[in-house]
């Protein structure tokens, strides 16, 4: 057995040298610098207590590293996942209770269960089916959300848990009169401070020193003596082990959101290190990414994490930082883990309003403006995937939203292949060269043989696609009186039952017309596809050619002599040549 299928870190662990240990080492500090303050931050987000962001930065990122397949690629936690999770366990479980982080876990472990088994089963290319509009337009209503979620922290005021979008929106309004101005001070200085280094010097870690400048402010204003809620100290300790809840009920429970959280860590971690291998000339094998993604949640739901994603910021980060290998995102965990262990303490003084801003900053960074403009002004179909999912998002169950989404991208994606082009194709001489070509009719006008009809089907003839195929092959018969067809097909790279059989059907009533139904160009796994279904000796072999020009001659020799006589298309060489003789 190959020990590198099992254990892939074998693959790239003979790259690791003194030299790439130097730089891993430079592009870790950077990665768990960066993800202190959002580890904090989307743990607030998911509704569980600070430190469990941490231990998904600490656990995950391992894992994730060594079982997946980018170099790259910096898993931990997430925004869109974190609001995913608060959503959906938040429906059974009072927010920040120990049945709530347990549930929590319990939806990171199935979570696993469900990428891993996506990643054995070989189904890492479902991915390439959902449309990345779909990631857009729900990362655009989840930042909605989340600086939703954060208004009451900013302006400290009392809204009720669980609200909705519209009615947490109605609370603030209604009570926007009792606003704490010290605690939305706190707020407003952290988020200009976190602009201002960002703008002006982008290298210092801005949300980190916003967090410490809020916490500075909070203390002149008077602490906790003036309204100031404060998150309160941090554990200072490694992740402890944890155990997910294995009851028939809640399983039962959280399984098909669970299945929400699985599929949106999958596209997001392949998305990513999709993005990123592009840059650095990697290869992603998108189900090797799935069992690290798998494996990451299901050993992290045992040391107290949720569920995690690969990160567009910590992965973009670490490549620009310099990060050679896998090991980097090792060594961002490992340094975390250091970090925490002498800092933590110092989050006693962090103030609720200063994490506000700085969440309500993340969530401005998710909306990826630039593609929404792009998607709304160029594709009305890519448009409605985006709206949908964007509203759905906002107003019904997120879970639900993820599920709308894909569902509607799918049936696009179907829409498209059902309606493959189909090109009328007639030759074309070309004198410089001394030879015909089949060229597109709606290219250059060209005469036709009106016994033989040639066109080219540019997609897959399969269940969704034959009705369109079979009703073009009927107005050739019926309205053109054509009962001899010869379908290019270069661009055919699938055929399946269905569509066999339809070609089956419409030889036999070709036949029957007297003409044929004649193909040509067929690649070789589709040829032997149909040929072991028997459906080459249904047709006919000798209606199915190598070449072109070798088809145009059988053709032509069995078209109506007389009809050829009173023709004056002469379109094929073989009408020429009987003319001369």
């Amino acid at each position: 057995m190959n020990l590198q299928a099992i254990f892939p870190f074998l693959g790239w662990l003979h790259l690791v040298n003194r030299e790439t240990i130097k730089a891993d080492m430079i592009a870790g500090i950077t990665g768990a610098i960066i993800v202190l303050p959002q580890g904090v931050a989307f743990a607030t987000i998911a509704g569980l207590p600070p430190e469990y962001g941490l231990y998904t930065a600490m656990v995950t990122p391992i894992i994730a590293a060594l079982f997946g397949s980018s170099r790259h690629l910096i898993s931990g936690p997430t925004t869109a996942i974190s609001i995913v999770i608060f959503s959906a366990v938040s429906k059974h479980a009072e927010v920040g209770s120990p049945e709530f982080i347990t549930m929590a876990l319990t939806m990171t472990f199935l979570a696993g269960v469900y990428q891993l088994a996506f990643g054995l089963g070989r189904l890492g290319s479902l991915v390439n089916f959902v449309s990345h509009t779909v990631v857009i337009g729900f990362t655009a209503g989840a930042a909605i959300l989340i600086a939703t979620s954060q208004m009451k922290n900013i302006f400290g005021i009392h809204v009720p848990k669980g609200e909705s979008f519209l009615h947490t929106w109605i609370d603030i309004g209604t009570n926007f009169g009792s606003m704490n101005v010290n605690v939305f001070i706190v707020a407003i200085c952290s988020i200009v401070i976190a602009l201002l280094i960002k703008r002006f010097t982008p290298k210092i870690p801005n949300l980190l020193v916003a967090l410490i400048v809020g916490s500075f402010v909070a203390i002149f204003l008077g602490g906790e003596a003036s309204g100031i809620a404060l998150v309160g100290e941090i554990p200072s300790q490694l992740p402890p082990p944890s155990m997910p809840d294995f009851s028939f009920e809640t399983i039962q429970e959280l399984a098909p959101e669970a299945f929400a959280v699985a599929l949106l860590g999958l596209i997001e971690a392949v998305s990513i290190s999709r993005s990123v291998a592009a840059k650095s000339n990697q290869r992603i094998d998108a189900n090797q990414e799935f069992i690290g993604q798998g494996l990451s949640n299901i050993v992290g739901s045992f040391f107290s994490s949720y569920a995690g994603s690969g990160s567009f910021t910590r992965s973009g980060v670490n490549y620009t930082a310099g990060a050679q290998t896998p090991m980097s995102a090792i060594f961002a965990a490992i340094f975390l883990m250091l970090i925490v262990l002498l800092i933590a303490p110092l989050t006693a003084y962090l103030p609720v309003a200063a994490m506000g801003g700085v969440i309500l900053l993340v969530a401005y960074n998710l909306i990826d403006f630039h593609h929404i403009k792009m998607i709304l002004k160029n594709s009305k179909s890519e448009s409605s995937v985006l709206l949908v999912t964007f509203f759905s998002t906002l107003f019904l169950e997120l879970e639900f939203a993820i599920y709308l989404g894909v569902i509607l991208s799918l049936v696009l994606f179907l829409a498209r292949t059902s309606t493959p082009e189909i090109i009328t194709l007639a030759p074309d001489y070309d004198e410089r060269r001394n030879k015909r070509t089949l060229t597109d009719i709606q290219v250059k006008p060209l005469n036709q043989c009106p016994q033989l009809k040639i066109i080219r089907i540019d997609m897959s003839i399969y269940f969704g696609s034959l009705n369109h195929v079979q009703n073009r092959l009927n107005h050739i018969v019926e309205n053109e009186k054509i009962n001899n067809i010869l379908i290019v097909c270069t661009g055919v790279n699938f055929i399946d039952l269905s569509g066999a059989e339809m070609l089956v059907t419409e030889a036999n009533r070709l036949k029957k017309l007297g003409g044929g139904l004649y193909f040509t160009g067929l690649n070789a796994s589709v040829y032997d596809f149909i040929s072991r279904g028997c459906f080459v000796q249904k047709i006919g072999n000798d209606h199915f050619f190598d070449r072109k020009r070798r088809a145009i001659t059988y053709i032509y020799n069995h078209l109506d002599k007389n009809i050829c006589e009173d023709c004056s298309a002469r379109v094929f060489k073989e009408c020429q040549e009987d003319e001369e003789d």
